[in-house]
């Protein structure tokens, strides 16, 4: 009897312990689900933020390689021709261009430039207009495969190519000046929609707006009534909204004139103009509302024929010079978007170089975009020629190329 309680006893105690080693187990087993919903929980957030953040670099790796791709399969020709925009007259040779007809279509199969620009005598109607740019845009899908920069200089008020046309019945917005002074910047993003609204009716997506320079200089007649203003924070407020309101509209935008104009007393048309401002002052003023362009996106900022006598050793001109171009609106501003220079066929650039020197100088300084030479076709060989005897490496050509098709095949 005593072994039989003996054994019992033994029993009990190896029972008691098998039931406190599988209640601990239960328990840790607990812990350890529980644990694991909680992390199974937290996953899917983390895991969809992961999985946005692969998709979109997944994105951005497909694009670049088609990108890639289409620079890869482009000749020399059709890569610098990419870097002209120019208006219709120059690219037909005929005064005064208005159809696509043979002469236009002839004129662009041999020089499929990247974009045109409308002036005055190119604009007769609404349809004409119409017409003019899907016929274009036809034309440059067949050619190349890309579309076509389709623009027009409309600021609003003094600078207006189509509303201030009568043939158009468009609404004027207005002088900048007046909407600066008003310092709403609602205006400023209505004034932007309401031209990117009848541009975008009319078959353009891009405009020559809107003007970033600060009116520092009272004697400056140029951009006196273009100008949103001489405070550079509400310059900057102002062209960013208008930027925003173009931008609605689906219109691309070309921020100017950098480094500044507002400051210079010539007129950059007739010839050279000068901005005294040191480093340090367009750091503080003239800078302002082109870094402003930049955080709001513009595709485009157009380099000024302004020599700056108090920053360079010498004239050149802005839109010639590396040390603006590539030193302070790239590496300071952190600017890596279009660069395009102002109207080559200016008297500040006509005085002093041949087509062909401007055009191989301000690829040289980091432009990738020759707006209206003089002579386009002088301007399109002498790139070529550049290229061909080693002044310019066709990697330089590449970069400027690649900066156009990542705008023009984002959409």
């Amino acid at each position: 009897m005593k072994r039989r309680k003996k054994s019992r006893s033994a029993r009990a105690k190896w029972i008691f312990g098998i039931s406190c080693m599988a209640i601990s187990a239960a328990v840790m087993g607990g812990i350890i689900f529980f644990s694991k919903a909680g992390r199974d929980e937290m996953v899917p957030g983390n895991s969809q933020e992961e999985e946005s953040q692969i998709s979109e670099k997944q994105g951005e790796d497909e694009s670049n390689n088609k990108i890639q791709e289409k620079l890869e399969d482009m000749t020399l020709e059709e890569k610098v021709a990419q870097m002209f925009m120019v208006a219709p007259d120059a690219l037909t040779g005929v005064t005064g261009t208005i159809q696509v007809g043979d002469i236009t279509k002839e004129a662009y199969e041999d020089r499929p430039v990247g974009g045109l620009i409308m002036m005055g005598n190119n604009l007769e109607t609404p349809e004409q207009t119409k017409e003019w740019n899907a016929s274009m845009m036809e034309l440059s899908q067949e050619k190349t495969g890309l579309p076509l920069f389709l623009s027009v200089d409309e600021e609003g008020g003094t600078v207006s190519r189509i509303s201030g046309n009568d043939a158009f019945g468009v609404e004027d917005v207005g002088d900048m000046s007046e909407i600066g002074r008003k310092e709403d910047k609602q205006k400023a993003y209505d004034a932007g929609k309401t031209i990117g609204s009848y541009l975008k009716e009319l078959g353009f997506n891009m405009d020559f707006a809107p003007l970033a320079d600060v009116w520092t200089n009272p004697e400056n007649t140029i951009v006196r009534e273009r100008s949103f203003g001489s405070d550079p924070e509400l310059v900057a407020k102002m062209a960013a909204e208008e930027i925003k309101g173009l931008h609605s509209q689906d219109i691309y935008t070309v921020t100017k004139h950098f480094p500044g104009h507002g400051g210079t007393s010539e007129d950059s048309h007739e010839g050279a103009a000068y901005s005294e401002s040191t480093e340090e002052e367009l750091e503080k003023c003239e800078f302002l509302p082109f870094k402003a362009a930049i955080e709001e996106g513009t595709e485009f900022i157009m380099a000024g024929h302004i020599s700056l006598p108090n920053v360079l050793d010498d004239d050149t001109p802005a839109s010639l010079s590396k040390e603006i171009i590539t030193e302070m609106l790239r590496e300071k501003l952190g600017y890596d978007g279009i660069v395009i220079t102002d109207a080559m066929d200016m008297g500040a650039i006509t005085r002093s170089y041949t087509s062909a020197e401007a055009a191989v100088k301000a690829v040289q300084a980091g432009a990738d975009v020759i707006l209206m030479p003089e002579d386009f076709e002088e301007a399109y060989q002498g790139i070529l020629s550049a290229v061909s005897n080693g002044t310019l490496p066709e990697d330089r050509i590449d970069e400027s190329v690649e900066r156009i098709l990542e705008v023009k095949m984002a959409k």
